[in-house]
């Protein structure tokens, strides 16, 4: 079974830093898996936050760019992010996901059971 846990959350101060980890386990070796981070604040739907494609692409949504950086081990099993320049605003409960694909085996998605951000103003 596919397992995503999470870990690097805390509390900050406005113009701190956190590093975020996701640590996978259970995968199926016939399945490739594409791993981002999402976050919610409560009453608000989760966002897409950063992600590497299949082809080792970091994407990163706009509110983002310039401040976080993601990255992943060569074994594709763990997904971190480094959060610089934090506001007010990265409030939120991050989340790990990854989506299984490759062959008709391979159709679900996992998230982790995330981690809280807190940044203080």
């Amino acid at each position: 079974q596919v397992r995503l846990e999470e870990s690097g959350g805390g509390s900050v101060q406005a113009g701190g830093a956190l590093r975020l980890s996701c640590s996978a386990s259970g995968y199926r070796p016939y399945c490739t898996y594409t791993m981002k981070w999402y976050r919610q604040v409560p009453g608000k739907e989760r966002e897409f936050v950063s992600g590497i494609d299949s082809s080792g692409t970091a994407n990163y949504a706009d509110f983002v760019k310039g401040r976080f950086t993601i990255s992943q081990d060569n074994a594709k099993t763990t997904l971190e992010l480094q959060m610089a320049s934090l506001r007010s605003e990265d409030t939120a409960m991050y989340y790990c996901n990854a989506k299984a694909s490759g062959n008709v085996l391979c159709r679900s998605t996992y998230w982790g059971q995330g981690t809280q951000v807190t940044v203080s103003s």
